[in-house]
């Protein structure tokens, strides 16, 4: 069952950062979801799981560099068997914010966002992130290497 829209908002709420008063300089943020960050958006991929995200934030006056690792697991469903099961997911990403007069989306990896910009929601980002994780087969461990 799809959370309503103010839930939706407020649970997308904690993936927040506010940078506005950061110094320039490197930050450490950390992010943990499970269920219900997964059921927070519209779609099938992922329905279960649990990880934590570690995200190091580098502010300079003209952009911000996010190293952002996941840890955690996404329960799937096997394309053979119909049976439930735990897949790992061990991830590091590179996103760049740069800080100019206009919202662009200039790349997979990096944004341009207005100077006046207070904040970043990185529920999208994370959540990108790990359904890109998510296998084009997938095989229970029970099933890998047997003959297709």
């Amino acid at each position: 069952m799809q959370p309503c829209n103010k839930e939706v908002k407020k649970l997308h709420a904690t993936y927040q950062i506010n940078f506005q008063g950061l110094d320039n300089k490197r930050h450490e943020f950390e992010f943990e979801g499970g269920q219900e960050f997964f059921e927070s958006f519209e779609q099938e991929l992922i329905e279960k799981g649990n990880f934590k995200a570690q995200v190091v934030l580098e502010k300079s006056d003209t952009m911000m560099r996010l190293n952002i690792d996941i840890q955690g697991f996404i329960v799937l469903v096997c394309d053979r068997t119909l049976k439930e099961f735990e897949e790992e997911i061990d991830l590091s990403e590179l996103y760049v914010y740069k800080f100019r007069d206009r919202f662009e989306v200039v790349s997979e990896s990096m944004e341009i966002i207005p100077e006046e910009t207070t904040e970043i929601n990185l529920a999208k980002n994370l959540f990108e992130y790990i359904g890109l994780a998510v296998p084009v087969k997938k095989i229970h461990p029970d099933h890998r290497g047997e003959d297709e």
